[in-house]
């Protein structure tokens, strides 16, 4: 099986067309053609299929697809890596991070980083843990910068510490809530739950750590934009890490509401798998974060 066959196949499956997909790989349609049938003789089974509007794939066509996809990545990242270890670093990397470290952490780390590799092409996402962790082991993304949960496996994922935070009960500026002074008078409230399930979410970790039960759920998100929609603009209570919640684009909506009890405590880290070959351009950018870490720690309004 042939490179140039199967970078001819993922050609006409994603163009939809057998044209489109022979200007892609720089070949005539006859010739883009003939690889697709060589392919088919290969493995004995139809992986096109004509229609009026181009090409589709068939079931086949569409398992070797989604290999042959993975295969060209490993070797692209291949070629990166070695040209890194010649000191030519270009290449890709692609990043899953919390909202936490898009606010805190990845600009700065984009500023130095570019600077210092301007031909590396950084591409950001932003998710929850639960789903960084799996795109992490689909190796959709080379590290995940977020939360550590507990009972992470060590054997399936690296972590690297780069600060810890305390999530911080907050409700809408002007809200009642806000002169609470404890969890318990806060245990009637609706509470947003930030996870995929009312089963688990820091306001239940938080109630329980200190022996209370869990609070009612009012909501259940998996997303940051709309905890902090939900809270700033209704009678809602959520929790967030702190360095967002004083945060100039979140502190004009936001209270924090001074309960006695201590806020549950947050590590941030940068997670790989423990089976990736960790390339030096993410070395390089695994330790920028670790000084827009540092200088996040010094600056005294975090």
């Amino acid at each position: 099986m042939k490179l140039a066959t199967l970078k001819a196949l993922v050609a006409a499956v994603e163009e939809g067309s057998l044209r489109a997909a022979a200007r892609r790989v720089g070949v005539s349609q006859p010739a883009l053609t003939k690889m697709i049938r060589e392919l088919e003789v290969e493995l004995s089974a139809s992986l096109l299929v004509r229609t009026s509007r181009g090409v589709v794939p068939t079931a086949q066509g569409s398992v070797l697809y989604q290999h042959a996809l993975k295969v060209l990545k490993e070797l692209g990242a291949a070629v990166d890596e070695i040209s890194q270890l010649g000191g030519q670093m270009r290449g890709e990397l692609n990043i899953g991070a919390v909202p936490l470290a898009v606010m805190l952490l990845i600009p700065e780390t984009l500023r130095t980083f570019g600077r210092e590799f301007p031909d590396i092409r950084l591409r950001v996402s932003e998710e929850l843990y639960i789903a960084q962790l799996q795109r992490l082991r689909l190796g959709e993304v080379d590290v995940a910068v977020g939360g550590i949960p507990a009972g992470l496996s060590s054997g399936e994922f690296v972590v690297e510490q780069l600060m810890t935070t305390s999530m911080v009960v907050v409700v809408r500026k002007g809200s009642a809530l806000a002169l609470a002074t404890s969890l318990q008078q806060l245990s009637g409230a609706k509470w947003v739950y930030t996870g995929v399930s009312s089963d688990s979410g820091y306001a239940k970790m938080l109630f329980e750590s200190h022996g209370l039960a869990a609070p009612p759920v009012g909501a259940v998100v998996n997303s940051t934009l709309v905890l902090f929609s939900l809270v700033a603009t209704g009678d809602y209570v959520g929790l967030m890490p702190r360095q967002i919640a004083v945060h100039p684009l979140a502190a004009e909506f936001l209270a924090i509401v001074p309960v006695a009890e201590m806020g549950l405590p947050l590590a941030v880290g940068a997670i790989v798998r423990s089976d990736a070959v960790v390339s030096p351009v993410l070395r390089h950018f695994i330790a920028h974060l670790h000084r827009a870490a540092h200088q996040l720690s010094r600056d005294p309004s975090a």
